[in-house]
């Protein structure tokens, strides 16, 4: 997939950013390097290899799920600034 300065130039619009017209013909060239490297990538055969998260493989920690000391609604809600019916109150915030 080839980039023209008509592309970038559509892009850049779309993505409300002001390019200045001598800089659209660079910036094909540098987004075209970019896609021909995607493509090197796409060439690796990657058969049996389990996708990564991070390069060091660390288990999440597990712990028994079991009930604390939740449930007490007024212990909870001792400290809110205000509380009504056993939930916080916050103040509307959609105009």
């Amino acid at each position: 997939m080839a980039i023209d300065a008509a592309t970038v130039r559509k892009v850049a619009r779309l993505a409300r950013i002001a390019e200045p017209e001598e800089k659209l013909e660079t910036l094909a060239r540098e987004l075209n390097g970019i896609l021909d490297w995607i493509e090197q990538l796409s060439e690796v055969d990657t058969t049996g290899v389990e996708p990564m998260t991070t390069a060091i493989h660390t288990p999440l920690p597990m712990r028994e799920d079991v009930v604390t000391e939740g449930g007490d609604p007024d212990r909870v809600l001792s400290n809110a600034p205000k509380a009504a019916h056993h939930f916080f109150v916050a103040p509307k915030v959609i105009e």
